[in-house]
């Protein structure tokens, strides 16, 4: 593999990286929506007084789902970016699949914005929150888990009620923000 570049992968070293990792096509799609949308998210509030590392966003939502088609996917991947040298992405992928959004602690991380952008995103397109709620619930279903359904839907509360506080400080709704998104 070769040296890629500090602080942060370039996009060129992303798609190295894809390229080195035969991430499918489709994957590499859906990282592309999900770091627009926290990049786009993150620059609404930056605009409202908080400091978040856009490219930071950029970097970990390219790369969250590098080895999807793999067990514990955002491990991987982390364990990859960390040989690499890129710890700060790495702590955001590691945790992306089992992330758990908390809108009472108070304040908002990169993490907390991949991981909210992640779940706005149904393969390559924002969906917004409902849409992707009812679209893991469908999916979900596949595997017979009786208590899948209502962990998913205390969870999506969960990230309902962070995405109200965002609205909250950026002064619009997150629907609202659709359309730059394409």
């Amino acid at each position: 593999m070769r040296n890629l570049t500090k602080p942060y992968p370039t996009y060129e070293d992303c798609q190295y990286l894809w390229e080195y990792y035969q991430t499918p096509p489709h994957v590499i799609r859906h990282c592309q929506a999900v770091s627009r949308t926290a990049v786009l998210v993150g620059q609404k509030l930056n605009e409202h007084g908080f400091s978040f590392d856009l490219e930071l966003l950029a970097v970990a939502g390219w790369l969250h789902d590098l080895l999807r088609l793999e067990e514990d996917h955002g491990g991987k991947a982390a364990a990859v970016l960390r040989e690499l040298g890129y710890e700060n992405v790495a702590d955001v992928v590691e945790v992306h699949m089992r992330y758990h959004l908390d809108p009472e602690k108070g304040y908002i991380t990169e993490t907390d914005l991949l991981c909210f952008a992640d779940r706005l995103v149904i393969e390559d397109k924002f969906s917004g929150l409902d849409r992707r709620m009812e679209y893991i619930i469908e999916k979900s279903k596949q595997y017979r888990d009786p208590a899948a359904e209502p962990r998913i839907r205390r969870s999506f509360q969960r990230t309902k009620t962070f995405q109200k506080n965002i609205e909250a400080a950026i002064g619009m709704g997150i629907e609202d923000i659709d359309h730059m998104m394409d």
